[in-house]
C-alpha cells in the first residue's frame, strides 16, 4: 500500500512538467537500431479482436506532451488467433464479475485508477459470439501478466496452459507479494508452459522466438512495461504482418511521437521506465508495413474486430 501511494505521489508531482516538457527521444539509440530481416512465413493465421470493455483517457496522459485537450478512446480486449495447428488467445483480458473477482486484489488507489467501468463483457460471452467455448482454446499467450491481460483465465478450463517467458513468470509469481498490477488469483493453480526468447533478432527487436517453427507467429522482446513483456508478430492471410504490442504503448500516437505515457500512470504501470522508453523507440523504427496493435488502442484494435457471425 505504501509503495503504491508513493508511486502515485511521484507520478502526480512529475506529470505537469512532463506534459509541458516531455522526455525527448534518444537520438543515439534510435540511430543505432538495425532492422534484421523477417524469416519467411510458411503458414498464416487469422486474427480476431474480441472487445470486452471501452473507456477513454486524456490524450496528454496517454502520450505526454501531446498538445491537445481531447481524449483518446481505449479498450480492453482479448485476441483470438487461429493457426492451422492451434486455436489460442493472446491476452485473455477480462472475466465476468471482474470487479468482485479480480480488482480487490489490487492496492488502493490503483484499483480505482484502472477500473474498466461496469459495461464489461466476460471472455465466455465474447467467445460464444464466435461459436467457441473455453474447451476450444488450446493455450493462452499473454503479452504480459498484468491483471487486465489474464483475468479471463477464470472462464477457461484449468488445463489450458499459459505460455509465458520464464522471466515474466518469476517476476509475477516468485515473490511473497504480487508486483503492482498483478492479480495472482486468475494465475493460481494454472499450468504454465515457460519459454525463452532464444531466437535471432527480428526487425528492430534483439531477441525472438518462433512459436510454431513456421514463421507465422514470432514472439519478440518488448521488455520494460514488465520484465518479460513480449510482442506477437503475426503473418496474416492477406500477406500483411501485424504486431500485437500489449502495453508497450497504450496508443500508436506514442509510437509516432516517441513519447512515454505520463508519469501519473507510468510510475504505476511500468516496471522499468527506461527500458520501456527504448522499446517505444524500437516500435517507432519499424518498417511502415508492420501494423502495430497496442492492446488498449481502440482504433487499432477496432480495425481487427471481426463482425459477429450470423
Amino acid at each position: 500500500m505504501l509503495s503504491t501511494l508513493l508511486a502515485c505521489c511521484v507520478g502526480a508531482t512529475t506529470t505537469v512538467p512532463r506534459l509541458l516538457w516531455p522526455r525527448g527521444k534518444d537520438a543515439r539509440f534510435l540511430a543505432a537500431l538495425e532492422c534484421a530481416p523477417l524469416p519467411p512465413a510458411y503458414n498464416t493465421v487469422e486474427l480476431t479482436a474480441l472487445t470486452q470493455a471501452s473507456l477513454c483517457a486524456p490524450t496528454t496522459i496517454v502520450a505526454e506532451g501531446a498538445r491537445t485537450l481531447g481524449s483518446t478512446p481505449l479498450t480492453m480486449s482479448a485476441f483470438l488467433i487461429r493457426h492451422p495447428g492451434a486455436t489460442f488467445l493472446v491476452d485473455p483480458a477480462l472475466c465476468a464479475g471482474v470487479h468482485d473477482r479480480v480488482l480487490p486484489e489490487l492496492p488502493f488507489p490503483m484499483s480505482r485508477v484502472v477500473d474498466p467501468g461496469h459495461d464489461v463483457r466476460g471472455l465466455a460471452e465474447v467467445l460464444a459470439e464466435h461459436d467457441l467455448t473455453g474447451v476450444d482454446i488450446d493455450f493462452v499467450l499473454p503479452t504480459h501478466l498484468h491483471w487486465d491481460h489474464v483475468s479471463g483465465l477464470y472462464e477457461l478450463p484449468g488445463w489450458v496452459p499459459i505460455r509465458v517467458p520464464g522471466v515474466e513468470y518469476r517476476w509475477a509469481m516468485g515473490g511473497p507479494r504480487a508486483p503492482l498490477g498483478v492479480a495472482r488469483g486468475p494465475l493460481l493453480g494454472r499450468v504454465f508452459d515457460l519459454y525463452e526468447l532464444d531466437g535471432p533478432p527480428v526487425l528492430t527487436f534483439a531477441r525472438s522466438h518462433d512459436l510454431f517453427g513456421d514463421g507465422s507467429v514470432l514472439l519478440v522482446d518488448l521488455a520494460g512495461h514488465t520484465p518479460g513483456s513480449v510482442g506477437i508478430l503475426l503473418a496474416l492471410a492477406d500477406g500483411s504482418r501485424a504486431l500485437l504490442a500489449g502495453d508497450a504503448v497504450f496508443s500508436t500516437l506514442q509510437i509516432r511521437l516517441v513519447r512515454e505515457i505520463a508519469p501519473i500512470l507510468g510510475q504505476l504501470a511500468d516496471a522499468d521506465r527506461d527500458a520501456a522508453f527504448h522499446t517505444i523507440h524500437r516500435l517507432h523504427a519499424l518498417p511502415d508495413d508492420i501494423a502495430v496493435i497496442p492492446a488498449h488502442d481502440h482504433r487499432a484494435v477496432h480495425a481487427h474486430t471481426a463482425p459477429v457471425p450470423g
